[in-house]
């Protein structure tokens, strides 16, 4: 059977963290970012926790993660 590929465009965005769950970068941090506060800014510099809701989809994305 031959391998199954990952999505690429998924693979690019998430990664698996060492207790099993999937990381990805936060949003709200791309642009406008002049009113936003330097504190909400410093926060959403750590990567987030993908909610357990969407970490089927994640899987099912990335099944070599």
């Amino acid at each position: 059977m031959p391998k199954m590929k990952s999505n690429r465009g998924a693979a690019k965005r998430f990664k698996r963290a060492a207790n099993g769950s999937f990381r990805s970068r936060q949003s709200y941090r791309s642009h406008i970012l002049t009113k936003k506060a330097p504190k909400r800014k410093r926060q959403l510099r750590s990567p987030a926790t993908v909610d357990p809701a969407d970490v089927p989809n994640v899987r099912r994305l990335l099944p070599y993660a």
